[in-house]
């Protein structure tokens, strides 16, 4: 009889055809350029060098196979630093601008070392490539694989979560200091951390000079395959390949997914006054779209646009997204502008457009999230119509409505009661789910939760732009005081109102992200565009969770329920239909005199009544219906329960108008409302009453 051996832990890794490949004897280096005549190898023995200690010439003959250079340097091995140098025609007319000097990064490289090297004879000199061998001992790690619909969302900063001396940290603004944070993010209860920007960036001027204005965000990327160097600890070339696969292991090993936002909408190249770093100098023409062939077509906002439907673009990223999942075990992407994607080579918003298809189906994503930003800077709009159901988005309705409704913006009920049921006017028409909306109400581009209370303008003097940068659609208020304010009454409010939006993201069908630090009320003093704000504004201030442990508890106990609750987060639409084994529908709306609601009656109160699923929604009979009652006016109301629920056992979970402890009752064991009589709520304020499963 034949026995089965067991198999050894198979590692699986990724390799793209192009860049530095590791071989025993040395490397491969493999490089895409239909126009060029020349091709050279710079090879670099520090990264301080400013001269390559070595230059080898591709033979065009020997060492090109159609349009791929490629060339094996014997006896070199990973930590090799190194720079492309191509030749051909200078015709910006026709869209090609080659420069024999230039020095250009791969656009494979795996990591980059050093900073962008003064200039004084006009050579521009950008950080180098280095040669990754990816061998890591992952110790089994495989991606955690959670549903969507489960999941709730931690939108972070990897250098402002713990550069500020308030964090503590050993190794702050890097990647170990993230692992430092675990506990923390355990605590909270998120189950992914979506990293804004982690691919490489400029960290210095293209001639070496200090920027008066950095990329603190990261969306100006460099190299797509390379973690940034700049939130390594140890800065030696490539320790930053390693330090990131030990976050992503770490955070894996706490239940925490990574998902990374990526920007394949532009390059830091900029329009045709921008430097020649990598993609201009290889093959321009083929990588950004063009008008006219000398002026870059700018749907991004940012100088160019990626032709990301061209066929060697769209392989680049498909190796790309590969990449981060094999070789760094990511667990998704939120695709920055993605609506570029539905562009074709010449700018033009198709129907189906292939890229967006082919992420969703290729085979080698297949256990990944992909989350589409569904718009860009040239007036693509195309939330709850981007791509096909493997495809989420974030649903900027749902941050305009909730907002609006929250204000006490005049007929924002019914679009609230839509958002909270999990948009189905969005995305039921096309067959997908509540899963399907990422709910947030703010972002890293925006107010902060704490700052949308605070003021009504943005104050943005700071970024050096007389405040003319950021959204001047904020949908925000101040309460009486611009700013900060002792007075009780204003403070009083801003507590409510932050409390009710944190509340209805966390309650509301699909799928809940939070931006780092509105927990805790981080502050931004009124800049809602600090792209540019590397130091304390933008940066998570540590004393904020001892000094407003209230709202991190209050928060706490909300995303605990959510993960508890399957009357939250439901794979399908409520309907108003009647729940299969129950007497009362999925959900019913009432006005606060306890009727049916009458939408058309203009008020900013009622009642909501979601009755827990049975059967496959709730195999375990976990669920609970809930009561929420809603009160965005400016004075006191009386509920009368709907009759479907006076007969239910209520308690109370939440009340955002009384103080702590009293504002949530983590372990449903809250006061019961009045027996006989109504319920009553102050200004701005929200109840959420829970039933006990045993009256299901």
């Amino acid at each position: 009889m034949l026995m089965r051996q067991p198999c050894p832990p198979l590692q699986f890794s990724y390799h793209a055809p192009f860049g530095a490949t590791v071989h025993e004897a040395g490397v491969q280096f493999s490089v895409f350029s239909r126009s060029a005549t020349a091709m050279r190898l710079l090879l670099y023995n520090d990264v301080r060098d400013r001269e390559p200690t070595e230059v080898i010439e591709f033979d065009r003959h020997q060492d090109r196979w159609g349009d791929v250079w490629s060339l094996f340097v014997p006896g070199i091995s990973p930590g090799q630093l190194y720079h492309f140098q191509a030749s051909g025609p200078w015709a910006p007319e026709r869209g090609q601008r080659f420069d024999s000097a230039a020095r250009l990064i791969d656009p494979y490289a795996d990591a980059l070392a050093g900073t962008f090297q003064k200039s004084d004879d006009g050579v521009l000199r950008p950080p180098r490539c280095v040669v990754v061998d990816h061998e890591f001992d992952w110790e089994g790690d495989r991606h955690i694989c959670r549903p969507l619909s489960d999941s709730v969302i931690y939108e972070m900063h990897v250098r402002g979560f713990t550069k500020s001396r308030s964090s503590g940290a050993d190794a702050p603004g890097s990647y170990l200091g993230v692992i430092e944070k675990i506990p923390y993010l355990k605590s909270l209860g998120v189950t992914a951390v979506e990293l804004m920007p982690v691919h490489e960036f400029p960290i210095n001027g293209p001639r070496g000079e200090r920027l008066r204005r950095p990329n603190y965000w990261g969306y100006d990327p460099m190299a797509f395959f390379a973690p940034h160097r700049g939130y390594a600890h140890d800065q030696q070339p490539g320790a930053q390949v390693r330090e990131f696969k030990t976050m992503v292991k770490a955070l894996h090993a706490a239940g925490i997914e990574v998902i990374l936002d990526v920007v394949f909408n532009h390059t830091c190249e900029g329009n045709e006054n921008g430097p020649t770093l990598s993609f201009k100098g290889l093959e321009n023409q083929v990588y950004y779209i063009l008008s006219e062939g000398r002026h870059y077509s700018n749907y991004s906002g940012c100088g160019n646009t990626i032709n990301g439907n061209h066929p060697v673009v769209r392989e680049m990223i498909f190796h790309c997204l590969r990449s981060w999942v094999h070789n760094y075990h990511i667990d998704g992407f939120r695709f920055d502008l993605a609506s570029i994607l539905s562009r074709d080579r010449t700018g033009n918003l198709v129907p189906n457009p292939p890229m967006v298809e082919l992420i969703a189906e290729d085979p080698l994503l297949a256990d990944t999230k992909i989350i589409a930003e569904a718009w860009d800077a040239a007036g693509a709009y195309q939330v709850g119509s981007f791509g096909t159901a493997r495809w989420a988005e974030w649903n900027g309705r749902y941050r305009d409505d909730v907002r609006g409704f929250w204000r006490g913006d005049g007929g924002t009920l019914g679009a609230l009661a839509t958002r909270l049921a999990g948009s189905s006017d969005l995305y039921h028409h096309s067959g997908r789910m509540p899963a399907s909306s990422i709910n947030f109400i703010t972002s890293h581009d925006g107010f902060t939760l704490n700052d949308l209370v605070s003021y009504k303008d943005k104050h943005n003097l700071a970024n050096g732009e007389e405040n003319r940068d950021g959204d001047n659609h904020n949908i925000s208020d101040n309460y009486g005081v611009e700013g900060p304010t002792r007075k009780r009454i204003v403070n009083e409010v801003r507590r409510r109102q932050i409390k009710n939006m944190m509340t209805t993201l966390m309650l509301s069908q699909g799928v809940p992200m939070l931006v780092s630090g509105d927990e805790i009320r981080r502050t931004q003093r009124g800049n809602n565009n600090a792209y540019c704000q590397d130091n304390e504004t933008s940066w998570f201030d540590w004393k904020l969770v001892e000094r407003n442990t209230e709202m991190f508890r209050f928060t706490q106990g909300l995303i605990a329920f959510r993960k508890a609750q399957p009357t939250v987060r439901r794979t399908a639409f409520l309907t108003g239909q009647t729940v299969a084994g129950r007497t009362v529908p999925d959900v019913s709306w009432y006005g606060p005199d306890g009727q049916p609601l009458n939408w058309g009656q203009g008020d900013l109160a009622m009642v909501v009544y979601i009755a827990a699923p049975s059967g496959i929604d709730d195999p375990d009979g976990l669920g609970r219906d809930v009561l929420m009652l809603f009160n965005s006016t400016g004075a006191d109301r009386e509920f009368t329960l709907p009759q479907p629920g006076q007969n239910v056992n209520w308690g109370m979970f939440v009340d955002t108008a009384a103080a702590s402890p009293g504002d949530i009752f983590p372990s449903l064991n809250g006061p019961k409302p009045p027996e006989n009589g109504p319920v009553k709520l102050l200004p701005h304020s929200l109840k959420v009453f829970v039933s006990e499963p045993a009256n299901r």
